[in-house]
């Protein structure tokens, strides 16, 4: 039997919308869902680079 939870995320307003808007998708649990549902399936990313280059351009971001 599958168990199916709630979880939740943060993430900054423009982060989502541009999520939404590159799934095509006007709800965030559809958006999410799709994201998560990629990213699961998708060979790339079994890299660590990934998050590591991700990582530094939120923190810069935000250190603006």
């Amino acid at each position: 039997m599958t168990k199916i939870l709630h979880v939740q995320t943060v993430m900054t307003e423009e982060d989502l919308e541009a999520l939404k808007t590159k799934c095509g998708l006007s709800t965030t649990k559809d958006a999410v869902a799709a994201a998560v549902e990629h990213y699961i399936a998708c060979p790339y990313t079994d890299s660590e680079d990934i998050w590591a280059e991700r990582m530094k351009r939120t923190i810069e971001q935000r250190t603006k």
